[in-house]
């Protein structure tokens, strides 16, 4: 009995220790398989951590990146200076508050280290007072556009076309600041998404003040954007309403100009189909000259009064102007507004014309020549060789410009007036008085009928074609013959008729015969100044400074 219960306890005992070296066993096993697992899993993080590494390594160096691009961005600095300036301005304020409560007796190191900080504040402000301002403003509140200006007249449409060009460039830079404003959030965004993955790489709450503040000037810069898109469409629309309106008033006024330039072409091309009919139809070279100079002037008229009806839309104002200052202007621009006057008599008076010989005098001083042209203002005369250079101005060809109000003040003669081109010229000679002056008269005068007879006719001609236009009762042009007693001798004037423009050629041929005829004559002799000096002989001549008598010298 007691043996058996021995075997019993022996083999409890043995199940027991094999139970228990079976479950050391299994335990080892399992520990074993825990090593091995526990061992690859820390491989695994291990590879993980190392991607995690290279990752935010990756993030780092983009971050840099776009920090560097965002200190570039306009927008973005003037938005963190406009922050700056915010944050002193409250710090200022802070601690204006704080100066406000403190006792200067009690309290006076602390009053003057807040009375400097305050004072440091207020010069960093006034250094940031240029982002006072919202930085968004010009996109939010843009400044208002300029209405299209008036184009009234063609002398209008440069203003207009600058007016365009300066829209468009307006809503081009609105919109580039738009487009500038996107690529900032862009960044910001991608720069947010960065900091928030490297959060999730290290954990916690690393960098989380960082990433509020991208959020916060995110929302803030979108916000921004949004009503900047919407003003930006507003603001579009006024452009392109003003650029409409500018352009329409453009078009107006070309083809205003267009119709203003078919008018002055047609004048032109009527100007010119005048000149060809007077050219076909006048033969005088002068009258076409005056004809050629009306046409001008008519055109000058004419074109005048297109540009001035045209461009001025008013032209009642301009009149009433005109009127008014007509006086003054009239006063201090006489000899001006004289002159034309004189031109347009001139002109339309037939009293000169270009080509006729006049001569003119002024102070006291003569000048015979052609006229070259006549101006709005003068005439201008070339000086020939005559008479008058001869005797008086010992010099000839100079250009003479005579104001043409001169007509209306001096002696203005015209040797060549309207179809007569002769005038009356003379020539004296004087003969002793024992010359047999009635064939010395006879002699002069046949000569001087022999070379002018030819323009003796020509000018009997001429009077009678003038009749039409004057009383002419006396046109008797045969030549003349005068006789005067002189101190000298007698004096013998014959007259003849000779061309305007040649009065010496004829003088000199007719005087050149004339001596020789009269030294050919026994008894006509030539006179001139002369004295008879007769003295007695063996007459005592008085001293110097005694009278002489007399009967001494005659």
């Amino acid at each position: 009995m007691k043996k058996n219960l021995l075997y019993l306890l022996i083999f409890l005992f043995s199940t027991s220790l094999y139970a228990d070296i079976n479950e050391t066993v299994e335990n080892f096993d399992q520990v074993k398989a825990n090593t091995t697992i526990e061992r690859k899993l820390t491989d695994h993080e291990q590879k993980r951590a190392q991607k995690l590494k290279e990752e935010a390594t990756e993030i780092n160096e983009k971050l840099q990146q776009i920090d560097q691009d965002l200190k570039k961005d306009i927008w973005y600095t003037k938005y963190n200076n406009h922050q700056i300036y915010i944050d002193i301005e409250n710090e200022l304020n802070e601690i204006e508050d704080q100066i406000k409560k403190i006792d200067p007796k009690k309290e006076a190191d602390k009053l003057l280290e807040l009375t400097r900080q305050d004072k440091a504040l207020q010069n960093q402000l006034e250094l940031l007072s240029d982002f006072k301002a919202p930085p968004f403003e010009s996109l939010t509140k843009p400044k208002e556009l300029e209405s299209a200006p008036p184009i009234e007249n063609p002398f209008n449409i440069f203003n207009g076309f600058t007016y365009l060009k300066t829209m468009k460039k307006k809503k081009e830079s609105f919109n580039r600041d738009l487009l500038s404003l996107k690529a900032l959030i862009s960044k910001l965004t991608e720069k947010e998404h960065h900091s928030k993955r490297l959060n999730q790489i290290y954990g916690g709450d690393y960098n989380l003040n960082r990433i509020e503040k991208l959020e916060y000037e995110l929302d803030e810069i979108i916000s921004t954007h949004d009503i900047a898109g919407k003003t930006f469409k507003l603001y579009a629309k006024k452009v392109d309403d003003n650029a409409l309106k500018a352009t329409t008033d453009i078009k107006a006024q070309m083809k205003r100009l267009f119709n203003i330039a078919i008018i002055i072409l047609v004048i032109l091309l009527l100007s010119f189909l005048f000149k060809y009919l007077a050219k076909k139809t006048i033969s005088d070279n002068e009258r076409y000259y005056m004809a050629n100079k009306g046409i001008n002037f008519t055109n000058f008229i004419l074109i005048l009064l297109v540009l001035l009806f045209s461009f001025l839309e008013n032209v009642s104002h301009i009149v009433t102007v005109l009127g008014f200052a007509s006086a003054g202007v009239a006063f201090a621009m006489k000899d001006l507004f004289m002159s034309v006057l004189g031109w347009i008599v001139v002109v339309f008076g037939g009293s000169f014309h270009v080509g006729d010989r006049v001569r003119v005098m002024k102070n006291g001083l003569e000048y015979v020549g052609d006229i070259v042209d006549i101006s709005l203002l003068r005439m201008t005369i070339l000086e020939d060789v005559t008479l008058t250079t001869l005797n008086h101005n010992r010099r000839a060809g100079r250009i003479i410009f005579i104001p043409n109000n001169y007509i209306f003040t001096d002696l203005l003669a015209n040797y060549t007036h309207g179809k007569l081109k002769t005038v009356w010229d003379g020539v004296d000679f004087m003969i002793t008085y024992d010359s047999n002056y009635k064939k010395a008269l006879h002699l002069s005068k046949e000569i001087v009928k022999k070379y002018s007879k030819g323009y003796t006719d020509i000018s009997r001609k001429q009077l009678n074609m003038l009749r039409s236009q004057y009383s002419l009762k006396n046109i008797n042009v045969e030549p003349r013959a005068y006789t005067f007693m002189e101190e000298h001798g007698i004096k013998i004037s014959c007259w003849y008729m000779t061309n305007s423009y040649a009065t010496l050629t004829l003088r000199s041929n007719i005087f050149a015969n004339i001596i020789d005829a009269i030294n050919a004559e026994d008894d006509i002799k030539i006179a001139y100044p002369t004295q008879i000096v007769n003295i007695k002989r063996d007459q005592h001549l008085p001293d110097k400074g005694e009278d002489i008598n007399e009967e001494g010298v005659l």
